[in-house]
């Protein structure tokens, strides 16, 4: 005889219910998308196979196929919306410190640091698609490293508004922290993580021109 269901479990069962009614709803590419995006990134792009992806997006081959004709184009597409949304996130940071660049610094690098403390966060997507294809003519590897270009050539322009005296070194420098921050997540820490900051802070005082006011602690 099966358990009855406790009112938080019948909750968890109309939530689930709910959310697979919502995702069939979508279409069918939409759902490919999700279904991959979330799989490749979980376990690996190579370890997850084109029947999984179809299994639990609920599609038939022949429409996964009609959208996407191998799988190294459906994980250049996954990757591709997740470039997208990424540059959304990154220009929307930047926007909120407009005209201040130091601070544009700070809050990208804060909140990436904090990105890597989340859980289910498991590195960089596009970090571990460049070292799962080392085929520098595969379309996922091509897109992760433009992305990592366009990473540095974004911090390059925050740099040189900032006046920083060797603006090129720095935002080298903020490159590798950042993807060595990424790297680690999962592994040494909390604490390890938001050590991105501080570093961060430390690299972007030596080479500021005008060090940012620091106001004096109160005596009382």
């Amino acid at each position: 005889m099966a358990a009855p269901l406790t009112r938080r479990s019948a909750k968890n069962v109309r939530h689930e219910k709910t959310r697979s009614i919502a995702h069939v709803a979508k279409p069918a590419r939409q759902r490919i998308l999700e279904t991959a995006n979330r799989l490749f990134y979980q376990q690996g792009s190579r370890a997850v196979g084109i029947d999984t992806v179809i299994a639990e997006s609920g599609v038939a081959k022949m429409s996964l196929y009609r959208s996407f004709r191998s799988k190294d184009e459906l994980i250049a597409a996954c990757l591709e919306e997740r470039n997208t949304r990424y540059w959304q996130w990154f220009d929307s940071v930047v926007a909120e410190n407009e005209g201040n660049p130091r601070e544009q610094l700070r809050a990208l690098i804060h909140r990436m640091a904090r990105r890597t403390t989340k859980p289910g966060y498991r590195g960089c997507p596009f970090l571990n698609t460049a070292l799962d294809y080392e085929d520098a003519a595969h379309p996922a590897r091509q897109l992760a490293v433009r992305h990592k270009k366009t990473l540095a050539a974004k911090l390059l322009a925050i740099c040189r508004r900032q006046d920083a005296r060797d603006p090129q070194s720095l935002a080298r420098q903020l490159v590798l922290l950042i993807n060595g921050a990424q790297a680690t997540a999962g592994m040494l820490g909390e604490a390890t993580q938001l050590e991105l900051v501080q570093a961060a802070e430390f690299l972007i005082d030596r080479q500021c021109t005008k060090p940012a006011r620091r106001h004096k602690s109160s005596s009382n």
